[in-house]
């Protein structure tokens, strides 16, 4: 289940590609505009910043903008800075990977074959969809 951090992020990041301006988006605006909470808000375009999809300016005229075209950003890399990993065991994972405790062979495991299809078709989804395709902007 997506997370309500990877939720909200997905949407502040889609309103910021969205502005019309080449000024920076408060974060004021992006929670009223959004419906989420400001103080969790703040916490996640930190995070956004801090993982280099997001910069910032301080001040007045301030707030976040993105460091990259839309197009740019793949949902692979927001995905991975605020969900963590994409596998949903970590047997399967190609960044995280670690042995389950409880399989002697995963090569043999009906749960581990299952669970590399689905990290290949989610992969397969989240490399090819950018936040421009999230935004409906025009490439």
């Amino acid at each position: 289940m997506l997370s309500k951090k990877t939720k909200y992020g997905l949407k502040a990041l889609t309103y910021i590609a969205r502005s019309e301006e080449d000024a920076p988006v408060q974060v004021s605006a992006i929670a009223k505009n959004e419906n989420i909470p400001q103080k969790f808000l703040e916490s996640i375009l930190l995070t956004l910043r801090k993982a280099g999809i997001l910069g910032s300016k301080k001040g007045k005229h301030g707030g976040y903008y993105l460091r990259y075209e839309p197009s740019e950003i793949k949902m692979t890399d927001v995905m991975r800075v605020l969900e963590g990993p994409i596998a949903m065991v970590p047997c399967v994972s190609l960044n995280y990977y670690e042995k389950c405790d409880d399989c002697p062979d995963e090569h043999k495991c009906s749960v581990h074959k299952l669970m590399v299809e689905v990290r290949d078709s989610t992969l397969k989804v989240l490399r090819n969809t950018s936040l421009a395709d999230l935004s409906n902007i025009d490439l």
